[in-house]
């Protein structure tokens, strides 16, 4: 179990379909969509806030999660632990679809992650 929810924590969750997702590219567009708001996948029992002091806090299946992003070249690019496992930092490419906003890890060559945004 733990293995299953360090890999959807890596990807920020769990494989997508087809959708029409529009790619965040600046810092203050993505703090549009995401400030103040639980990020969230509730197969995981996973919730997720970015900060936009650069901070990420959380919790999924009863542990803490914390970390720290950037922005960086149109990407956000972040690293986290939950409850003691480090997940390695990665820079991902954004894009948001109403109340669902889709992390691609690798700069969007890699797996994604669509989170519900409440």
């Amino acid at each position: 179990m733990r293995f299953v929810l360090i890999s959807a924590l890596a990807l920020f969750a769990s494989a997508t379909t087809a959708a029409a997702f529009e790619r965040i590219s600046e810092r203050s567009s993505f703090m549009d969509a995401v400030g103040g708001k639980d990020l969230r996948i509730s197969l995981y029992g996973l919730t997720l806030n970015v900060l936009d002091n650069g901070q990420i806090t959380g919790r999924a299946v009863g542990y803490d999660i914390t970390g720290s992003w950037s922005w960086e070249n149109g990407y956000f690019c972040r690293d986290m632990d939950w409850s003691g496992y480090p997940i390695e930092y990665n820079c991902q490419l954004v894009e948001v679809d109403g109340d669902r906003i889709r992390f691609t890890v690798d700069q969007g060559a890699g797996d994604d992650a669509v989170l519900r945004i409440r």
